[in-house]
């Protein structure tokens, strides 16, 4: 067996190696980036980064597919960024789910903006300050996000992308927590811990704030109170995991979306999002409009209804259908859905997460 000095000393060489292909790299991306700007087109192409992961990551490598995914998305965050900075807005503050989400997509050599509200993501984008913004939209648990839903109706924004990342919540304090009689936290995440704080704190006051990363900033500046919150945000905010894990649902996974001027190109493995509504509300209305994407074998991924709040019991659908709006079959279909609707919005296409 080769001694631990002669394995180092092959690291040594591949090292040296790589650094001079990430360099070479690096160089042929940034030539690229100038041909880009000669032609007007877009930096961000999220249709050629999954083309690239999903070639070069394989399950049957030592380093997991996971493991090749966050490598490859960091060298793929550098050499964009050496195109052009990408400026993405994130449901703030720092340490929020939201933009560990916008790291896990953009990798850590974009330029982040957080924002209060998402409101404020779309406006950074909308008036030029941001190239792209993040939102949440969906928890496995808990289901939408109703004020992303609302503002995705009336914005000329597009979704470009999305991002799912599971979600493990934690209780954080200062030192060793004391007595608690307040805690902090993101409506949504408080109600993924429901039953473990029902049984575990029921007579503890639950505050709901602009996010977890909000919640861990409270707990800072206040004593007897605790925060529901990332891992991520205890180390930011130099606070003490009391108890790690407290989501009811083991399984669970927030989605996001990514928001932004781009049209993307199809990949093969897309979803398209769309909201509408109806004409009237006759009995089987709602039917009429689904036996379309039956019709037409398309498949639905997940359907949800919110009010208009422009008048009583009015309510539009969002949908989400597998397949790009440039595959034929679904761009008929979609045609179809508009016509035989009061309103209709393709929300955009984009790769599947």
């Amino acid at each position: 067996m080769s001694s631990i000095k002669q394995e180092r000393e092959k690291i040594d060489a591949l090292d040296k190696n790589i650094v001079k292909l990430l360099n070479q790299r690096a160089a042929v991306a940034k030539e690229i980036g100038a041909q880009k700007a000669k032609a007007g087109e877009n930096v961000y192409d999220p249709s050629r980064e999954k083309e690239i992961i999903k070639r070069l990551a394989s399950k049957k490598d030592v380093l997991s597919f996971d493991d090749m995914t966050a490598i490859y998305t960091e060298i793929i965050s550098a050499c964009r960024n050496l195109q052009t900075a990408t400026k993405v807005a994130f449901l703030g503050p720092w340490a929020t789910w939201t933009h560990q989400a916008a790291l896990k997509k953009f990798g850590s050599s974009g330029l982040f903006v957080p924002c209060s509200d998402v409101s404020g993501v779309m406006e950074e984008i909308l008036n030029g300050r941001a190239d792209f913004g993040v939102v949440p939209i969906e928890n496995s648990s808990e289901g939408g996000v109703n004020i992303t839903l609302d503002l995705l109706v009336d914005t000329n924004l597009s979704v470009c992308g999305e991002i799912s990342i599971a979600v493990e919540q934690s209780l954080l304090v200062k030192g060793d927590g004391g007595q608690i009689l307040r805690i902090y936290s993101h409506p949504q995440a408080l109600a993924q811990c429901r039953k473990w704080l029902s049984k575990n704190y029921p007579d503890v006051e639950l505050i709901p704030v602009s996010s977890t990363a909000e919640a861990a900033k409270k707990v800072v500046k206040e004593s007897f109170s605790a925060a529901i919150a990332s891992e991520a945000a205890a180390k930011i905010y130099k606070l003490h995991i009391l108890q790690a894990g407290i989501q009811d649902g083991k399984q669970n996974y927030t989605r996001f979306f990514v928001l932004g001027h781009e049209k993307t190109s199809p990949t093969g493995d897309d979803k398209t999002s769309i909201v509408f509504k109806l004409k009237t509300d006759h009995c089987g209305a709602l039917c009429e409009v689904l036996k379309i994407f039956d019709k037409n074998k398309i498949n639905m991924a997940k359907i949800e209804s919110r009010p208009t709040k422009k008048k009583a019991w009015e309510y539009v659908f969002f949908v989400d259908i597998i397949g790009h709006s440039k595959d034929k079959k679904v761009a008929q279909t979609l045609d179809d859905v508009a016509k035989a609707c009061a309103f209709f919005k393709n929300l955009g296409s984009y790769p599947r997460a």
